[in-house]
């Protein structure tokens, strides 16, 4: 990945990060964000990780639906 594609990618992430709300809820600490993001990757290495991906996968389809349509509903 070229270094222009790979800020973009980045800076995508934390969009994602901004619009999940969770900057707001944890007051911008990027300790917590990172603690978080630590127990997220483990989850999904876990023995239920198949369960797990496809239920955040289903999650995140459906909020980028929602907000597509005009809603805040996730």
């Amino acid at each position: 990945m070229q270094r222009r594609e790979r800020t973009r990618h980045l800076i995508e992430l934390g969009g994602l990060v901004h619009k999940a709300g969770l900057v707001d809820l944890t007051d911008d600490d990027r300790a917590t964000l990172y603690g978080a993001m630590l127990d997220l990757a483990a989850r999904a290495q876990g023995e239920d990780a198949d369960n797990m991906l496809t239920l955040w996968k289903r999650r995140g389809k459906r909020a980028f639906d929602a907000e597509a349509e005009g809603s805040d509903a996730p």
